[in-house]
């Protein structure tokens, strides 16, 4: 394999991070960061066009829009010292099992963004245990995750009618940005990922339905999200 020019690092006065934490890609979410440090106690550090916070149960990292960004954001993470990472974001159902205001984990990703064929070639196999401990204690909290394959692509603009009925009759459940780029990063550096998604809006009507722009969804979203955060901060969810 052929040595690459950067590779990710630790630099002199940058944080160790804890091993478990949150990389939650939505701007909207973001909005809640100050609240949760406050709330969990965690540090603010640099993390390029992001933020980062941290202690030494937890950190909560983004925004992070986009597979490129957030796997620039996620290679920072794991050379900081994570190893299980949940991805928090929304994303979009293309059948009719997956309703607005469910939760979503993927099981796996059919890729149509241009960074995941940069890792996969040495990736090795990918662990889900997080995925299935998250699921577990999701459940328990009564929020019924549905689980499923994923669509990921880097251009929401180009998400055609044809694709949204061609990749739900293959049993595609859904459409984000970001999970399958991540999943082949979370591979090569052999560290945990899980993905947990908010649907946000449903593509398979004859006209699209947004949700995302709601004040209420986006409550449910910020609250999810603390949610997720206490998890990990009581060590419900950690490496095994």
């Amino acid at each position: 394999m052929s040595t690459c020019v950067i590779d990710p690092q630790r630099n002199k006065g940058e944080p160790q991070l804890p091993i478990s934490g949150i990389l939650a890609v939505n701007p909207s979410d973001s909005s809640s960061f100050s609240a949760l440090a406050q709330r969990f106690h965690l540090q603010r550090h640099f993390l390029f066009h992001s933020s980062l916070y941290c202690n030494k149960n937890l950190f909560l990292a983004g925004p992070a829009i986009g597979a490129p960004m957030a796997t620039i954001c996620l290679e920072k993470i794991i050379a900081l010292g994570a190893t299980d990472i949940i991805l928090y974001g929304w994303c979009g159902s293309l059948s009719p099992s997956l309703r607005m205001g469910d939760v979503f984990l993927p099981t796996s990703a059919l890729s149509e963004e241009g960074t995941s064929s940069h890792y996969s070639q040495s990736a090795t196999t990918f662990d889900d245990s997080l995925s299935v401990a998250l699921r577990e204690k999701l459940t328990a909290q009564g929020h019924n995750p549905k689980q499923g394959p994923i669509w990921t692509t880097d251009a929401v603009y180009r998400e055609t009618r044809e694709k949204v009925r061609r990749y739900s009759s293959d049993g595609i459940l859904a459409v984000d940005m970001e999970y399958s780029a991540l999943r082949a990063v979370a591979s090569f550096r052999q560290v945990r990922l899980a993905a947990v998604m908010l649907v946000s809006d449903e593509l398979y009507h004859a006209e699209w339905t947004p949700r995302f722009v709601d004040k209420s969804f986006r409550a449910v979203s910020k609250q999810l999200l603390a949610k997720l955060c206490a998890l990990i901060s009581t060590q419900e969810v950690v490496s095994t």
